[in-house]
C-alpha cells in the first residue's frame, strides 16, 4: 500500500489529499508506474479529470453493481477483486486509497510506503498508527524534505507477520 498521513495519521479530507508536495507525487509515480494500482471508487473520482492513472493497471472496488468506467478493471466484491488479480504478480500490487480500502485489504499487503508530513491538517479520513500497531515495523526511513512550507518524509513499514496471500481466496 502507498499513501501519505499527516501527523495524526489523517489522510484525506473532502475526497482529496491533506497534501499535495511535487516530491510526494513523483515519489507515488515512481513507485507505482507499471503497476496495478488498487483504489476505491471515490479514489478514481477525486483523480484529475476523475479518470485511471496512466502507465498503471487500475483496479477499482466498488459495491455499485451499475458502475463501469473506461480504462479500469471494476470489481464489485472482493471475490471478483482477488479474481482479477490472479495475472499480477504480488510485488506489482498498489493499494492506493480510499481509507476503506486501505483497511479492507491491509491484511494482504506486506509493505507500506508512507509518506509522513510532520504537521497536521483538518482531515476525515485516517489511518491506524504504523508506529503503534501491532504487526507491523518502520524498516526504513529518508532524510526530511522541505516544500511549502511543510516538512515530510518517505517512510517504509513492513509486516511482520505473514499477509495474508492474495491468492489464498
Amino acid at each position: 500500500m502507498i499513501f501519505s498521513a499527516d501527523n495524526n495519521w489523517g489522510i484525506g479530507c473532502g475526497n482529496k489529499l491533506l497534501f499535495n508536495a511535487k516530491g510526494d507525487m513523483a515519489y507515488f509515480k515512481k513507485r507505482t508506474a507499471g503497476k496495478t494500482v488498487i483504489m476505491g471508487q471515490k479514489t478514481l473520482e477525486s483523480l484529475p479529470g476523475g479518470k485511471p492513472l496512466k502507465d498503471r493497471v487500475n483496479v477499482v472496488l466498488s459495491d455499485d453493481e451499475n458502475y463501469a468506467v473506461l480504462g479500469a478493471v471494476v470489481c464489485h466484491s472482493l471475490d471478483a477483486l482477488f479474481e482479477a488479480l490472479k495475472p499480477y504478480g504480488d510485488d506489482d500490487l498498489f493499494v492506493i486509497g480510499g481509507a476503506a480500502v486501505y483497511r479492507l485489504l491491509m491484511p494482504y499487503c506486506d509493505t507500506a510506503y508512507i509518506t509522513r508530513f510532520l504537521a497536521v491538517r483538518p482531515a476525515d479520513r485516517f489511518m491506524p498508527d504504523f508506529d503503534g500497531l501491532k504487526g507491523w515495523k518502520r524498516v526504513s526511513s529518508s532524510g526530511e524534505m522541505f516544500e511549502d512550507g511543510v516538512s515530510y518524509r518517505f517512510d517504509v513499514y513492513a509486516q511482520t507477520g505473514a499477509p495474508e496471500n492474495w491468492r489464498v481466496r
